[in-house]
């Protein structure tokens, strides 16, 4: 608080002024202060006695209180008493100022460490987060970017650091979940449980997928999900074959969990902390929707795994399943036999039957599928003689890759019933958009057979072309989830909410 002029003092004040000084030396700073006075270099010696008068006056008024207490034992001690206490308080108050401080100091340093990396991502998951030591030449031999660290990697893919750590965190339960989860029918019957991100992780896996799991080769056994290669040029291995074996690998994808595939990242070069961000992103656990006082929640069960609807498990499978293939096809070559993989369905094949090579490939294949980790399907296991029909992947590979006689004559008896009645009543595969399933079928017969898939084609679109938007149902809600956007760069779209950042901290009001 300024100090008031002495006209706008109170008697008191004034006391309390002179008490503190002397009359004389109070009134000689007041008629400096109103010009009464002259302020000179040097005092004037009426001005030095004034001074020097109040010091020795004070030193006497103190003198003489110490003399009382001493003369007055009580009051000596109660006086020492609250000199003591005043001091106590006053050390207080600098501890409690300290520790506002203190406390500020360490939230301010917190939140201006969040704003520049990421430090917990969740329960079991951040241990890594602060090894950001990346192995730059491995990267660079597969012709991967090296990221400092997770705000590097943020920048670089299009997104803020909070949207990173937004689509990573990991919690028990929560109100929001980025997958959206349903069900497909399979062609064998049953339903396939599909998990579809949503659009804006969707964009940061087409990211992941275009700019680091494209560059990094797999196996040539390989033959699913794979650039130039398909359902047939994985049959043709096997054609005219002795022998020809199916194997399934038992819930392919879920078998394949969070830390395999932060592993694999790991394995590749990159940081403890990138590895972990990019495990996050490309896995998920299974949830339970529950309903509780208006809101829902999506409660985890089990581990984080890959999911069957994400654009990065194809690649990320065929990876990490690069040793097993390698394994696998080194074994065949050993004992006579040919080896193909497209997607969790195993071909094996030998132009001479063998019993006892038979027997040593079931006991080898068992052994290297169990050490990768893996489980065989116990119904799905298919050993396909020269005398009957050979299938891989829903080719006939007996003498040439073709398609099934029946398959195809049902499928043309389709195309000429609907070409002349309409597609009203009509049905072609589990799908419910007729023309859809019908070039789909289609060009998969033009695969195997160019010639007879390009007549199809023609006959298709003649359909479309005389029945129009009726031969075009609306397509299942199933089917728009699945919908792929592969962009080249990712931009944040304005119409998307961004997460809301904390608000910087502030001092304690209570400090001042």
């Amino acid at each position: 608080m300024t100090e008031s002029s002495p006209g706008q003092l109170t008697r008191q004040q004034l006391y309390d002024r002179i008490k503190e000084s002397s009359k004389d030396e109070f009134i000689l700073s007041e008629m400096k202060r109103l010009g009464f006075w002259p302020e000179e270099d040097s005092p004037s010696v009426t001005a030095e006695v004034i001074t020097r008068t109040g010091e020795l006056e004070r030193e006497l008024r103190a003198l003489l209180a110490k003399q009382r207490r001493m003369q007055n034992p009580d009051l000596a001690l109660k006086d020492m008493h609250k000199e003591r206490k005043a001091k106590a308080l006053e050390r207080r108050e600098e501890t409690r100022q300290n520790n506002f401080e203190a406390k500020y100091q360490r939230a301010l340093n917190w939140y201006q460490k969040n704003q520049k990396e990421i430090v917990f991502l969740g329960e079991g998951v951040s241990s890594d987060l602060n090894d950001k030591q990346s192995d730059v030449a491995r990267l660079a031999k597969f012709g991967l970017q090296s990221f400092d660290n997770a705000q590097a990697l943020a920048a670089t893919i299009g997104i803020s650091l909070a949207e990173l750590k937004f689509l990573t965190y990991t919690r028990a339960s929560s109100k929001v979940h980025h997958y959206v989860q349903f069900e497909l029918p399979k062609k064998t019957g049953g339903t396939r449980k599909i998990s579809s991100p949503m659009p804006r992780l969707k964009l940061v896996q087409y990211w992941i997928k275009n700019n680091i799991l494209a560059k990094i080769p797999s196996h040539s056994a390989v033959h699913g999900f794979m650039t130039n290669k398909s359902i047939v040029t994985n049959a043709k291995p096997h054609v005219d074959s002795a022998l020809v074996i199916n194997m399934d690998l038992q819930d392919f994808f879920p078998s394949i969990s969070y830390q395999r595939v932060k592993g694999y990242f790991r394995k590749i070069g990159y940081s403890g902390e990138i590895a972990t961000l990019l495990g996050l992103l490309c896995t998920e656990s299974e949830v339970d929707e529950i309903e509780l006082d208006g809101d829902t929640y999506y409660v985890s069960k089990g581990i984080r795994r890959l999911p069957q609807g994400a654009p990065t498990s194809p690649d990320i499978s065929n990876l990490i399943c690069f040793r097993l293939d390698k394994r696998m096809a080194g074994t065949m070559t050993d004992i006579g036999f040919s080896y193909t993989r497209y997607a969790d369905d195993m071909t094996f094949s030998c132009k001479v039957a063998d019993d006892n090579a038979l027997k040593k490939l079931f006991w080898r294949v068992h052994q290297i599928i169990d050490n990768e980790g893996f489980v065989v399907h116990p119904d799905k296991t298919r050993i396909m003689r020269k005398g009957s029909r050979q299938e891989v992947t829903g080719i006939i590979v007996n003498d040439k890759v073709s398609i099934n006689r029946k398959l195809l004559r049902n499928f043309k008896a389709c195309l000429h019933q609907t070409l002349l009645d309409g597609p009203d009543g009509k049905q072609w595969g589990n799908g419910n958009n007729l023309i859809a399933s019908l070039y789909g079928f289609a060009n998969y017969v033009s695969m195997v057979d160019k010639v007879k898939g390009v007549k199809f084609m023609a006959q298709v679109k003649q359909i479309q072309e005389k029945y129009g938007q009726q031969a075009l149902p609306s397509r299942p809600e199933g089917k728009d989830r699945l919908k792929n956007i592969k962009p080249e760069n990712i931009v944040n779209s304005d119409e998307w909410w961004q997460p809301k950042l904390k608000d910087a901290p502030v001092r304690d009001d209570r400090q001042e």
